[in-house]
């Protein structure tokens, strides 16, 4: 086929490609290597691109090829209830790749429901959906630390939260990119977490580009909604008029800075930083108790905002990906899938490449994978 000839894409379909990339026509054009005039022409019609482009455009935006010569766009339903608002209105339509993050996360989800089936070992995991918005915060943060024993004095708290949760029975994921794919990062202005509230394969995702200052609140947020039953992506700020977000937000600041002692260790009468040195007693960073201070009432919601901006700031890396592959893998999937998969397809019950494709492993690494986090 003539490298010239021209695909016959719909130009309807590639302006909603690019917008669901959440690209503008120049910012695409310059991944493109080509004019912004071109890419215009291709989207009202007046011409279309060759194979090669079509290819490369699907690339970039992130669509299966075959989708740019649909007669529409296709309607994509986002699959977990959205909770994201902003100043009280609803947040902006899912990312593509908060919704391809989702949609992989569920594909594993599903994996696990039949692995337990199958193994005769779908029990319910009796605190999902323990509790309502309507219970006291204080025993519904009694209850997750009898389910989640952790050491009183941890020196990495999130590392052991994670490690206890999936002792009980969750599914705890954590990336900063969708899948293994690094020119895919994701924001975490779009999303910080979700959580999908199975009573037998309970999730939770973080949003590991967040920086680690912010993570571990994130993490007993998400653990919370498992709790209350509640399923979807999480508030991405403070300020949230929605009940469960509001009640989750404040088991997770009870969970790690109990109020009745926070208050009497916080000074008054002094500059409110002054107080953020009680991170240290309490084992949590800086950031989490300006985050109980708010919840309380002790600092507003412009002081934690400002504050909020200058630790991100300062944290944050800029970074994703890189480090030990392995254990990269492990993180992003979850240790607990993971062995559920690798132990699957080193068995012969699975077939090697389709627990690579699952876990994002190549094949003939999964003994290694096996060797060097679970041995």
């Amino acid at each position: 086929m003539p490298a010239t000839e021209h695909a016959l894409v719909n130009a309807t379909v590639l302006g909603w490609a690019r917008k669901r990339a959440g690209l503008s026509i120049v910012a695409l054009a310059a991944k493109m290597n080509a004019g912004a005039e071109k890419l215009e022409k291709w989207e009202s019609g007046e011409e279309r691109p060759t194979f090669a482009q079509a290819q490369k455009f699907a690339t970039i935006t992130a669509v299966p090829f075959g989708y740019l010569f649909l007669d529409k766009p296709p309607q994509e339903d986002f699959p977990l209830p959205d909770l994201r608002t902003v100043g009280g209105a609803r947040f902006s339509a899912p990312s593509a790749e908060l919704q391809d993050v989702v949609r992989d996360v569920l594909a594993k989800q599903d994996w696990y429901l039949e692995y337990l089936k199958e193994a005769d070992d779908a029990q319910k995991k009796a605190f999902v959906g323990k509790f309502t918005t309507s219970a006291a915060v204080q025993s519904v943060v009694a209850d997750m630390k009898r389910t989640l024993k952790t050491s009183d004095k941890p020196s990495d708290l999130f590392s052991e939260l994670a490690t206890a949760a999936e002792a009980a029975g969750v599914l705890v994921m954590r990336s900063g990119i969708v899948g293994t794919n690094t020119r895919r990062p994701l924001r975490v202005d779009d999303f910080r977490g979700f959580a999908i509230a199975d009573p037998l394969a309970p999730v939770v995702f973080i949003n590991s580009a967040d920086a680690p200052s912010a993570r571990l609140f994130t993490l007993v947020h998400e653990l919370a909604h498992l709790w209350i039953g509640s399923s979807g992506v999480s508030e991405v700020g403070p300020v949230t008029q929605r009940r469960e977000e509001i009640f989750c937000n404040e088991v997770a600041a009870e969970f790690l800075v109990p109020e009745a002692e926070f208050l009497q260790a916080w000074k008054r009468g002094v500059e409110w930083r002054f107080n953020l040195r009680l991170s240290a007693r309490f084992q949590v960073s800086p950031l989490v108790i300006a985050r109980r201070a708010l919840t309380i009432g002790l600092i507003d919601h412009e002081q934690y905002r400002v504050f909020y901006s200058e630790e991100i700031g300062k944290s944050k890396s800029g970074k994703s990906g890189g480090g030990d592959f392995y254990l990269n893998a492990a993180v992003r999937n979850s240790r607990l899938l993971s062995r559920a998969v690798v132990n699957e397809a080193l068995s012969g019950r699975m077939l090697l490449r389709d627990a690579g494709r699952l876990l994002g492993v190549p094949p003939n690494k999964l003994a290694e994978y096996e060797k060097r986090i679970f041995r």
